[in-house]
């Protein structure tokens, strides 16, 4: 039987960019900064980090969810360009986001992304960290970071563990986005309806009746089989570092936040 979760939703009321719910054994962790279209910033992160923290004990189920129009749509550029808040810097740049991404993927738990609206760049991140991903018809996902001179040097890692190389190739080659049809077929998403909401109770209603003890045993076994996430994270990190330290990048970022403009629009 599962445990219950210590942790209760009144205990994370006070974050600033996530909406937390805990029903017994399931944590709902829903991205909110819509102000931000659901950008990762480094408070995000932080606070991801501390939910985690604070569940990991007892959870058996991590269910991570965004707004209607837009899930997650990677790097908050304006704290690129800004920096983030000094209480924050401990989880700044790409080293936490990718343990985050690792914890999500390799954790005693199963981890669902129910995904509506636009999944960008580091979106897809949170999307291949996750054991199960559901989506309704308004899904959409794509990797944008060529079109700044970035490349998408964290999230490859796992969304190749999802899709294989060629397909997580395409899609940053083309910096385009692909419909839920085409996710679906991709094996991006592993299931979508019109309407997501049934489709998410139902796979929590069946996932609950689940050992958390043997989830963690297999979730450690299967992170054994797959590619070496945390062999592929010093790599992944210095990429990162690579493209968002370049000046003309940045520059092409600060032009974006402030004018809106792509680095060819005159």
């Amino acid at each position: 039987m599962n445990m219950s979760v210590t942790a209760s939703s009144a205990d994370f009321a006070h974050l600033e960019t996530l909406k937390v719910r805990i029903e017994e054994s399931v944590c709902y962790l829903q991205f909110h900064r819509p102000e931000a279209n659901n950008a990762i910033s480094a408070q995000l992160v932080a606070e991801c980090s501390q939910v985690l923290d604070a569940c990991e004990p007892a959870v058996s189920i991590v269910v991570l969810s965004g707004l209607p129009d837009v899930f997650c749509f990677g790097a908050d550029f304006k704290e690129v360009t800004a920096g983030c808040a000094p209480v924050h810097a401990a989880y700044e740049g790409p080293g936490p986001m990718y343990d985050l991404w690792l914890r999500l993927a390799t954790g005693p738990f199963v981890v669902i992304s129910y995904v509506r609206g636009k999944a960008n760049a580091g979106g897809l991140g949170f999307i291949g960290a996750s054991d199960i991903v559901l989506a309704d018809e308004s899904a959409q996902f794509s990797l944008s970071e060529l079109l700044f001179g970035l490349y998408p040097a964290c999230v490859l890692p796992f969304l190749m563990r999802r899709i294989g190389f060629q397909k997580a190739h395409y899609l940053t080659l083309n910096a385009q986005a692909i419909t839920a049809k085409n996710a679906l077929d991709w094996g991006l998403v592993d299931a979508c309806e019109a309407q997501g909401e049934p489709l998410l109770r139902r796979h929590v209603m069946r996932l609950r009746r689940l050992s958390r003890t043997a989830l963690a045993r297999y979730k450690s076994y299967a992170s054994q089989l797959g590619p070496p996430l945390a062999a592929g994270r010093d790599a992944a990190v210095a990429g990162n570092l690579e493209v968002f330290t370049d000046e003309q990048n940045l520059r092409a970022i600060a032009r974006y936040v402030q004018d809106g403009l792509f680095p060819w629009e005159q």
